[in-house]
């Protein structure tokens, strides 16, 4: 650098500086456009990877409601099927049960019995969850000795009754045992008996409970209709079964015949 002035070097230093900076630049300028390439080229990787995956799971997705939509509609048609097949086995067993209490063999049903027998049948077919086919209410003071032969002529016959000698508890709220037995009772069986027809508390209670009942039987014993009549305006718009025209196992065998039907159906 023999004859280079000062103000000559330092104007090559910063030119050299300057080409410098510019390379350096350069280098970095091109190191991010490859790293730009590198990272886009990733991302469209990554995208369509993503891509293909939803699609499949979409796929997986769309194939499983598919099948859930195939099965559920599936599943109606044996529901709509299976409810036909009990509608019409419901209508064969009811005309059925019609035709044998109309038979020339066996009980005869008075045209009225034959309605009642009717309407409870139908009736109690739609409770086939109950624990029990009746539940008998009755007065104990005079109604017991009828009341437990007519429990046992309804079990021989294959009826499940709730009876409180037998279903009640001792130490256990009787009350609160009597509505349970209600509830579990796909129809009731009022004994009526001239005690019966004073009112007592247990009775009243059952009778209140069972009244609201499209399947109450009465059994009057030792009473009349127009006895009847005097104690409650509503029961004498019912039929009923009566021990002064029938003997007990009679009666068991017309109200099992309305009853029993209801735990095949």
């Amino acid at each position: 650098m023999a004859g280079l002035s000062r103000s000559q070097i330092e104007a090559r230093i910063r030119a050299a500086q300057r080409e410098a900076e510019r390379k350096i630049k350069a280098e970095l300028d091109r190191v991010n456009r490859e790293n730009k390439r590198r990272v886009d080229d990733y991302n469209r990787k990554v995208d369509q990877h993503n891509r293909q995956v939803l699609q499949a799971q979409q796929r997986r997705v769309d194939a499983y409601n598919a099948e859930v939509a195939r099965v559920n509609a599936h599943n109606q048609r044996v529901n709509t099927h299976n409810e036909q097949t009990n509608a019409r086995n419901r209508a064969t067993i009811s005309e059925l049960n019609r035709h044998l209490r109309s038979a020339a063999s066996g009980p005869r049903y008075t045209p009225a019995e034959q309605d009642l027998a009717d309407r409870v049948q139908q009736r109690a077919a739609q409770h086939p969850e109950r624990d029990h086919d009746a539940f008998l209410s009755y007065a104990r003071i005079d109604g017991s000795e009828v009341g437990v032969a007519l429990r046992a002529e309804l079990e021989l016959l294959g009826a499940s009754v709730w009876f409180d000698e037998v279903a009640i508890i001792p130490g256990k709220s009787q009350a609160l045992q009597m509505d349970k037995g209600l509830r579990s009772a796909r129809c009731g069986i009022a004994l009526l008996t001239p005690a019966y027809l004073t009112g007592r508390f247990w009775t009243e209670r059952e009778l209140g409970a069972l009244l609201h009942k499209e399947t109450l039987i009465p059994v009057l014993h030792n009473v009349t209709f127009e006895q009847v009549a005097e104690y409650s305006g509503i029961l004498p718009d019912l039929a009923g079964f009566e021990t002064a025209r029938d003997s007990v196992q009679d009666i068991a065998a017309k109200i099992a015949a309305a009853i029993l039907p209801t735990s095949t159906t």
